[in-house]
C-alpha cells in the first residue's frame, strides 16, 4: 500500500476517534446540561462541579475532527456542511449558549441565576438534537424522501436520550448522597427510550442504505458482525441489571457508565464499518474526497504533534479531577 492509498485511511481513522472522543466525553456533559431541570438549585451547582473541569476541553475533539475534515477530505467537506449548514448553525448556537451560561450563572444576581440555568439546559438540549439530526442524514447520504427524513428524525430523538443515560451514569460515578440516588433513577427512566431508539434505528438503517443491508446481512459477513449486536445488548441489559444493585452506591459506582460507553464505541466501529470506504456514503470514497499525497504528509506532521498533545492532556486533566465531585468554586 502506496503513500497516495494509505495517508486518507490514516486521516479518515484520526478522524474517527476524535469524532468519537467528543462524542462520548462531550455526550456526557450535554446529558448532564439536559438533566438539570430535575434538580434543584444546590444539586444544580453540583452537576456543574462534575463537567466543570472537561467540559470545555472535551469540545476540542469536535474541533480536531471537523478541522481533519476540512484539510484532509476538502471534497467532502463541501458536501458535508453545505448539506448540513442549519444543523451545524443550530448545533453551534447550543454549544455557544452553553459556554455563556455556565460562566454567567455563577456571576448573575440570584434572581437571575435560573435564566442561565435555563440557557445552559436549552444549550445543551438544542446541541443534542442538532448532533442527532446531523448524524442522520449523514448516515442516508443526505437522501430525499419521508424514509430517509424519519431516519433523521429518530437519531435526533435517540441521541439526546443516550447522552441523558451517559450523563446520568456520569452523575453516578461522581457524585453521592441524594444526588446519586436522583442519578440512577434519571438513568432508568433513559435507558428504555434509548434501547428503544437503538433498536428501531438498527431495524431502520438497512431499509434506508442498501450498502448497509448488503454488509450486515450477507454471509459470511453477518456471522462476523453478530458479536457487535450481541455484546451491545450485553451491555445495555448489564448496566440495567447494576442500576437496580445498591453496590453501585458505592465501589461500583463507575461500572454502568463504563458499559454505557462500551454501548457508545460499539455503535461507533458498527458505523464505521457500514460507512467504509465512503466519507459521504454511496456517494464520495475517502480517496477521491483526499488532498493531495504531499499536502497529507505535510499534515500528518501537525496531526502527529497535536493528537497525542490532546490526548496527553485530557488524559492529565481526568487524572486530576478524578473522583467524586466536590463544591463548586469559580476562580
Amino acid at each position: 500500500m502506496n503513500a497516495e492509498t494509505l495517508l486518507p485511511v490514516i486521516f479518515m481513522a484520526v478522524m474517527g476517534l476524535a469524532l468519537l472522543a467528543y462524542v462520548v466525553l462531550d455526550g456526557y456533559d450535554l446529558g448532564v446540561g439536559m438533566l438539570m431541570h430535575r434538580a434543584n438549585d444546590a444539586e444544580k451547582d453540583t452537576m456543574v462541579a462534575s463537567i466543570g473541569p472537561f467540559w470545555d476541553a472535551n469540545e476540542t475533539w469536535l474541533v480536531l475532527g471537523v478541522g481533519l475534515l476540512l484539510i484532509a477530505f476538502p471534497k467532502a467537506q463541501g458536501v458535508v456542511l453545505t448539506a448540513l449548514y442549519l444543523p451545524t448553525a443550530a448545533m453551534l448556537i447550543g454549544l455557544i449558549l452553553r459556554g455563556v451560561a455556565f460562566d454567567f450563572r455563577v456571576k448573575a444576581r440570584a434572581h437571575h441565576k435560573p435564566l442561565w440555568d435555563r440557557a445552559f439546559m436549552a444549550g445543551s438540549a438544542i446541541a443534542a438534537l442538532a448532533q442527532g439530526w446531523m448524524l442522520g442524514r449523514y448516515v442516508t447520504g443526505f437522501a430525499d424522501g419521508a424514509l430517509a427524513t424519519g431516519f433523521a428524525a429518530a437519531i435526533a430523538l435517540t441521541l439526546p436520550a443516550a447522552y441523558v443515560m451517559l450523563g446520568a451514569t456520569w452523575l453516578v460515578m461522581k457524585t453521592d448522597g441524594a444526588l446519586q440516588a436522583k442519578a440512577v433513577r434519571w438513568a432508568k427512566l433513559a435507558w428504555a427510550p434509548m434501547v428503544a431508539g437503538i433498536v428501531l434505528i438498527s431495524l431502520a438503517t438497512p431499509l434506508v442504505s442498501a450498502t448497509v443491508r448488503e454488509r450486515w446481512f450477507s454471509m459470511p459477513g453477518i456471522i462476523a458482525l453478530l458479536p457487535i449486536p450481541l455484546t451491545t445488548a450485553v451491555a445495555l441489559v448489564a448496566a440495567r441489571l447494576l442500576l437496580n444493585s445498591s453496590r453501585i452506591l458505592g465501589k461500583d459506582c463507575w461500572a454502568p457508565f463504563a458499559l454505557v460507553v462500551g454501548v457508545f464505541v460499539l455503535s461507533f466501529f458498527g458505523l464505521a464499518y457500514s460507512l467504509y470506504p465512503y466519507v459521504v456514503m454511496d456517494r464520495i470514497t475517502i480517496w477521491q474526497a483526499a488532498s493531495a499525497p504531499a499536502s497529507l504528509a505535510v499534515i500528518l506532521i501537525g496531526t502527529a504533534i497535536s493528537v497525542p498533545a490532546i490526548i496527553v492532556y485530557t488524559v492529565f486533566a481526568y487524572r486530576v479531577f478524578w473522583g467524586k465531585t466536590g463544591e463548586l468554586r469559580y476562580a
